[in-house]
């Protein structure tokens, strides 16, 4: 077993593992001992990946981006998540959990939601599947995401404001869990990220895993070889880089090159720089590196990107952070923004703004000519539109 795969106790190294209520000690059980069992059945899988062909749309597109390589001095090439129905990575695990939570039995769905790209995904699967939907979101990104609060609302779903705390994304786990406790029988929690009690982090990593597994084949394809010399990915929880990475982690021949939301500057207090630090703690259910004083106080992070806005990151993403396995650097708003607009202007691509995270990580990197880099846009700029616009002055100087 390599350091970058989840034990049997939940854990990748000293991270992971499952600290929850007693209330939920059994419904958490019956998910560790069912999770592989179904979803690496026949049936599963077939009816996964028909749903990720014909409702989906993958394979997602990798894209050569010939002026941004030109700009950088690699071949760069964009795996276009954005281009998913639903326009982000989010609706490959929605999807892939719908379909466990019916296998067993469950029938009202609840899940939290930062950006709104895994509210809108949960939305989406459940009105495929008909099932009752429950979103909890911050009340803050209520209002800085409203395009997407409103699909959610068409889909059918009830949108739940969650007024505790900081009003983001924190406060929306916070409050889906407490909901989670009371009616645990018939509810399943559908959780977005890499995040949470195990099995969860390996779960979401296994449904988003098919992202690597694209990139191989169609690098193979493009290139005449499975593997690029660089992987780059934005991280909130980490769900979008868990997939990027997946088919990759033990292959030293990839440089992995995460950006997480710097906010106002790492030092700033105003940050969601969580590898940077970050010390380990226990946050919703797992033990990971948080963003926390040294009383254990977890502290209210801040990101310009409602998807990034997050005080803690997934158990694996903190593996190999401190296993050295990637770079994560910390991108500022600022950075974000001008990577945006670049994308936009160089390639007629409007990003989200958790994915021009990982754009603003491309002036930090020295590459060489002959380097392959596949970046992962992991999200479409649409729900950013007004952020943008805002910005577009001290940005661009128009």
């Amino acid at each position: 077993m390599t350091p970058f795969q989840v034990d049997s106790n939940g854990f990748y190294g000293d991270f992971g593992g499952a600290f929850v209520p007693s209330i939920l000690d059994p419904i958490i059980k019956e998910l560790q001992d069912t999770y592989l069992q179904i979803i690496e059945s026949e049936d599963f899988q077939e009816e996964f990946h028909t749903l990720l062909r014909d409702y989906v749309g993958r394979p997602s597109p990798l894209y050569h981006a010939r002026r941004l390589s030109e700009k950088y001095g690699a071949k760069i090439y964009l795996k276009r998540e954005d281009l998913n129905h639903t326009g982000a990575h989010k609706i490959n695990n929605a999807l892939g959990q719908i379909l466990l939570a019916k296998k067993m039995g469950k029938h009202r769905i609840i899940a939290e939601t930062g950006a709104g790209q895994h509210g809108v995904a949960t939305a989406t699967a459940c009105a495929l599947m008909g099932m009752e939907c429950y979103i909890y979101m911050g009340a803050l990104d209520v209002e800085r995401q409203h395009v997407n609060v409103e699909r959610m609302k068409m889909l059918g779903a009830t949108v739940v404001p969650a007024k505790s705390g900081n009003q983001t994304l924190k406060d929306a786990v916070n409050e889906a869990l407490m909901a989670w406790c009371e009616r645990p029988e018939d509810t399943f929690y559908l959780i977005g990220s890499a995040v949470g009690p195990h099995p969860y982090p390996d779960m979401v990593a296994r449904l988003q895993s098919v992202i690597s597994k694209e990139i191989k084949a169609q690098l193979q394809e493009k290139e005449g070889r499975d593997y690029p010399d660089y992987l780059l990915a934005c991280i909130g929880g980490g769900s979008n880089a868990a997939g990027t990475m997946y088919h990759y982690l033990d292959d030293p021949r990839v440089h992995i090159v995460l950006g997480e939301g710097g906010g106002h500057g790492m030092y700033s207090g105003e940050t969601a720089a969580t590898i940077n630090i970050g010390t380990e703690g226990v946050l919703h259910g797992s033990r990971t590196l948080v963003i926390q004083t040294p009383e254990g106080e977890v502290q209210e992070p801040y990101s310009i990107s409602a998807g990034l806005d997050y005080p803690g990151i997934g158990p694996l993403i903190s593996q190999i952070a401190v296993q050295e396995r990637a770079e994560v650097l910390s991108i500022n708003d600022d950075e974000a923004l001008r990577a945006a607009f670049e994308l936009t202007r160089l390639e007629g691509i409007i990003p989200a703004l958790e994915s021009s995270h990982a754009l603003g990580l491309l002036p930090h990197i020295k590459f060489q000519p002959e380097d392959v880099v596949v970046l992962t846009v992991s999200g479409r700029g649409d729900k950013d539109i007004s952020t943008y616009l805002a910005h577009k002055a001290e940005i661009l100087g128009e």
